[in-house]
């Protein structure tokens, strides 16, 4: 509907420039609002007002002018006014709102996608986590936004990888394998003092009785640094393989994991350095080798080689966005921690330094989750092993309640995960409250089967059938989801999704519980047939919501 009347509009402009009554310029972007005010119209534009300076005219003027040119031979329009000091308000006709409901019908799974992308290939990675210990909440809530942006990105015709980074190389492993080689120790007798510095959780304890029931004593005869390399392959194969089952029952795939270590060993990190070296990007100074990211907009250089000859973290990340780049991807997104914050600065410079486009590359900071249970915060520790598993979390609320709650705020807003709130079955839980609509109109539909209504389709009485103002509002509801699909996409705000489905929940809630009014299946035959119709659209449009965030839409609850 929003397209088709931003269609008219840009008609109308061209006619008015071709007549004369307003300057010829470059046709302007023409921006259409829904008002806050059901009052103020069904779309609004300000175009008139932006237009003003450069047609040296007073913007009501314009607005009349505009309104003067449309051609709506369709008769989309039944009324517009102008308001304010220049606003264009436009009220859609009735009936053409019901076109709507045939819409979703006659689209089905594909209602909301769109083909806004086609041709465009996107890598989204995300989580990343370095396999040194199990995915956390915070793991989940990175991994939530990537997979249902991924899908949003999908729906709406983009060709996405999806892609994990496994940090397989530098000092985190190094030091997993000491503490497990400690551990190791520890359980064949040995006193041991563990560093401040190692991974104390119970799965390193775990990992250890593993290398003992494999090994025995073995590792005992060798030195330390071929025992620790052996501890830490050992131990990071066996965390990425539990990262790898975590995500899949948390309902995450991914297209490509891609290794660290792999940019070393086909000598990428090496071949970057040195090109940018022979081109003065990077210099030595005191013994270490420095990037010259102040010169990208960085607030200082930045360390690539220690003056032990160790790379940096840097140095690898700098090959690997190379990689990205050298597979052709129009779009990179990097979805990050927030505690990640730092280094957006240093791998945007090193983008622009390697000869790219760092606007194609967008990087996204997930803010952090508070873990409650009841209200009250639940302590979480990385180090110390103190800390809620994603599988923990997952197994005690579900993967639906998990996956819906992570996306209830916009990913820079820190996010309070209640525990408690998650598993009630209520309508104070977020997703309960979404899927018990898919529910409760599966449950309208069967019974209405029984009584004689075996197919639900459009009539042409309808119209007058379900015309009271609030199912007319239901109806508006529903043909706001594509723009919000293409809104999540080209924001890359998957938040929205889960907004709008509680707003369009809300919406059916309060219709329902109203039977006075509005009870579905009624002694009247013809009335009966047409909201099954509207609710059936309703039904639809949450399953391919929920659908994109990877959440089921129970038949029964």
């Amino acid at each position: 509907m929003k397209e088709r009347l931003g269609i008219l509009l840009e008609q109308a402009l061209g006619s008015a420039f071709s007549a004369g009554h307003l300057r010829s310029e470059t046709l302007p972007s023409i921006v259409l609002e829904t008002p806050r005010i059901a009052a103020h119209g069904d779309y609004s534009t300000n175009i008139a007002m932006t237009m003003a300076a450069g047609q040296k005219t007073a913007p009501q003027a314009i607005a009349k002018i505009i309104i003067d040119h449309i051609d709506d031979s369709e008769h989309l329009i039944s009324k517009t006014e102008i308001a304010g000091p220049g606003f264009i308000n436009f009220f859609i006709a009735q009936n053409k709102w019901y076109e709507i409901l045939k819409t979703v019908h006659d689209l089905g799974n594909a209602y909301g996608t769109s083909r806004i992308g086609v041709g465009k290939r996107v890598q989204v990675e995300f989580v990343s986590a370095n396999p040194t210990g199990p995915l956390h909440v915070g793991h989940g809530r990175c991994a939530a936004v990537g997979d249902t942006l991924a899908a949003i990105l999908k729906a709406t015709g983009y060709e996405v990888e999806k892609e994990y980074y496994v940090n397989d190389s530098g000092r985190q492993i190094k030091t997993l394998g000491q503490s497990v080689l400690l551990r190791y120790r520890e359980i064949l007798g040995e006193t041991i003092a563990f560093p401040a510095d190692g991974y104390r959780g119970d799965y390193i304890k775990d990992l250890a009785q593993e290398v003992v029931a494999n090994e025995g004593d073995r590792l005992q005869e060798l030195s330390d640094g071929e025992a620790v390399g052996l501890c830490a392959k050992f131990a990071a194969q066996e965390i990425l393989a539990g990262i790898r089952r975590d995500l899949e029952a948390f309902g995450v795939t991914f297209d490509e994991w891609f290794s660290e270590e792999s940019l070393y060993d086909s000598a990428a990190v090496e071949s970057v350095i040195q090109d940018l070296k022979n081109r003065d990007i990077i210099y030595e100074h005191d013994g270490a080798l420095w990037f010259r990211t102040q010169d990208f907009g960085d607030e200082k250089d930045r360390v690539v080689v220690r003056t032990n000859g160790v790379t940096t973290y840097f140095a690898s990340d700098i090959a690997y966005h190379k990689n990205k780049f050298e597979r052709r991807f129009d779009r990179i997104i990097d979805i990050w921690g927030a505690d990640h914050h730092g280094y957006v600065a240093r791998v945007s410079a090193s983008i622009e330094a390697l000869g790219y486009d760092k606007d194609q590359c967008q990087i996204i900071l997930v803010q952090l989750v508070n873990l409650l249970r009841d209200g009250k915060p639940v302590t979480m520790s990385t180090r110390e092993g103190e800390f809620v598993t994603l599988k923990e979390v997952v197994d005690e609320v579900g993967r639906d309640a998990s996956r819906f709650l992570f996306l209830l705020r916009h990913y820079d807003s820190p996010l309070d995960f209640d525990l408690g709130l998650a598993k009630k079955e209520s309508n104070e839980n977020p997703v309960y409250y979404v899927q018990y609509v898919h529910a409760r109109i599966s449950n309208i539909i069967r019974k209405a089967e029984e009584q004689g209504y075996k197919d639900i389709y459009w009539h042409e009485d309808f119209p007058g059938l379900i015309d009271l103002p609030e199912e007319i509002q239901l109806i508006k509801l529903m043909a706001r989801y594509p723009e919000v699909v293409t809104q999540s996409a080209l924001l890359m705000e998957p938040h929205r999704v889960a907004f709008y489905l509680r707003e369009l929940a809300a919406a059916f809630h309060a219709y329902y519980h109203d039977r006075s009014k509005h009870k579905v299946v009624s002694d009247e035959a013809r009335l009966s047939a047409a909201r099954l119709y509207l609710v059936s659209a309703i039904r639809i449009i949450i399953r391919n919501g929920l659908s994109l965030m990877a959440v089921s839409a129970p038949e029964n609850m």
